[in-house]
């Protein structure tokens, strides 16, 4: 099996759609002589918003402490190995072809889904290099997720929000109580959630497994200093220690409770600051791109992956500090089909932006004529592009050198961009 065969054996595994459950994924993984209990220290992390910021941030953290540290995040911008790496390290597509070439025949026979796939390749390859530390994104939710076969020693929540509300649970709370389902006995158990309505799952499941539960709103004091597009300072004071002036590439004081959730499982597991500090420098060099990422300065352009309205939120709100020095901002954002359009363009207008909807390179996008709709009834202006690099180049022209162009809504749409070389 070459790369490209195995990349034209996954990517159909779409089809079977999404089905939760684990007793595929065992299956598979028993067949590779159960990897995903040969991971090292392992650290688990769930949540709507947040999860690959602190995933890149501990992966680095512990690379910097001299780790092996592996970091399987999804989904990819550009290609598919960038969602499996050691040491920053992509995997090769030589045993992306080899690990999917073992499990062909398993995963046709059960009909396996493209992340159980995705997932089994991963954790064969880091117990196959003997990785020392792995930092493990869930896909989707918590409970049913293809990696919550694992045995972690951090469980980690990030956020609770509305998303994959059919699969999910159509209440915070029971949304919650789905990512909840990754806290296990003899782990221990962080989280950034301060809401009531969703912190309460989180802390009866901790509670259920006799789990300690840290909430960085109370254990924590987070002090930004200064937020710039690109530079996010703060100070952090745990139980045990001062963090003056920590420092890291990310633009956004909403950063400031990823980077500190980060912070205390590093300090639990015993890294000293020096490497805290030094991890934090170099979150980039995990292949962390595309969170309100600078790519022009005249005019500015930005790259985001938020793609649901309390990520937007987030980017929003991020921007609203800086729109003073920008004359006119311009989206270029689409969606997936699944998404709640309509609130993600409420959002997006507390930008008094211009909207250029566009198609995202998926099959679940929403037609960019839909979204255009969709903007007008919210009370916006909409011109429609076919594709995102459609749209940038017509802006290209069209702004002054002291306009702001945004493009959001999907991780589709900024590794299409990424990869035209715009």
């Amino acid at each position: 099996m070459t790369y490209q065969e195995a990349l034209d054996f996954l990517y159909p595994l779409h089809r079977f759609g999404i089905k939760p459950g684990l007793d595929r994924v065992h299956t598979l993984l028993e067949f590779l002589g159960s990897p995903h209990k040969r991971l090292g220290l392992v650290v688990h992390i769930a949540g709507t918003n947040g999860k690959g910021t602190v995933a890149a941030t501990l992966a680095s953290i512990f690379q910097a402490a001299g780790k092996k540290t592996a970091l399987y995040t999804s989904p990819h911008l550009i290609d598919f190995t960038e969602r499996i790496r050691i040491n920053g390290q992509q995997i090769s597509p030589e045993y992306v072809a080899d690990y999917c070439s073992r499990i062909r025949e398993q995963v046709v026979t059960n009909q396996s889904t493209f992340f159980e796939a995705t997932t089994a390749i991963a954790f064969a390859w880091f117990a196959d290099e003997e990785v020392e530390v792995a930092i493990i994104e869930t896909g989707m939710g918590g409970r049913l997720d293809a990696t919550n076969v694992l045995d972690s020693a951090y469980a980690v929540i990030t956020s609770i929000g509305m998303d994959h509300t059919d699969w999910l649970g159509e209440t915070l709370a029971e949304i919650a109580a789905e990512k909840a389902a990754i806290i296990k006995k003899g782990c221990k158990a962080y989280t950034a959630v301060t809401d009531p309505e969703s912190l309460l799952p989180i802390t009866k499941q901790s509670q259920l497994c006799h789990v300690p539960l840290h909430v960085a709103a109370k254990d924590l004091v987070i002090t930004v200093n200064r937020t710039e597009l690109g530079i996010l300072d703060l100070d952090l004071k745990t139980a045990l220690r001062h963090y003056p002036s920590l420092q890291a590439p990310l633009t956004g004081s909403f950063h400031a409770s990823n980077v500190s959730l980060a912070v205390m499982v590093a300090e639990d597991a015993g890294v000293s600051p020096q490497y805290i500090y030094a991890g934090l420098a170099h979150i980039l060099q995990t292949g962390y791109r595309g969170r309100l990422e600078k790519i022009n300065a005249r005019p500015a352009v930005l790259l985001d992956v938020s793609h649901n309205p309390d990520g937007i939120r987030a980017t929003v709100n991020t921007l609203l500090s800086f729109s003073g020095a920008y004359h006119h901002i311009y989206v270029i954002f689409g969606l997936a089909s699944d998404k709640d359009a309509a609130a993600v363009i409420r959002e997006l207008l507390r930008l008094n932006c211009s909207f250029l909807p566009v198609n995202i390179p998926s099959e679940r996008s929403i037609p960019a004529e839909e979204l255009g709709l969709l903007c007008e009834k919210e009370g916006g202006e909409a011109t429609v592009f076919s594709t995102g690099q459609e749209a940038l180049s017509y802006l290209r022209k069209k702004c002054c050198e002291d306009d702001l162009i945004l493009v959001t809504g999907s991780f589709y749409l900024t590794g299409s961009m990424i990869a035209s070389d715009i």
